[in-house]
């Protein structure tokens, strides 16, 4: 697996944040985020069922940017 990192939260500062790579092999995206509590996963898989090797991960408005990069770059290699 070969990953590139593509970006992070640019509000996050140094802390721990949300994250987005590609898997260059795959053109996989692999993405950090905030897991999601109780209550917004059980109203999540009323539209889509969570199998125990998924999850549900916040993530913020500002990660639009980056998510794009990641989507494009994938896309296009």
């Amino acid at each position: 697996m070969r990953l590139r990192f593509v970006g992070k939260d640019p509000e996050s500062g140094d802390h721990g944040c949300p994250a987005v790579w590609v898997d260059e092999d795959t053109k996989r995206l692999l993405i950090q985020g905030v897991t999601a509590d109780a209550e917004t996963t059980a109203r999540t898989v009323q539209d889509s069922p969570l199998p125990p090797y998924e999850g549900v991960v916040w993530l913020p408005k500002s990660m639009i940017p980056v998510l794009r990069k990641a989507l494009d770059d994938a896309e296009s290699q």
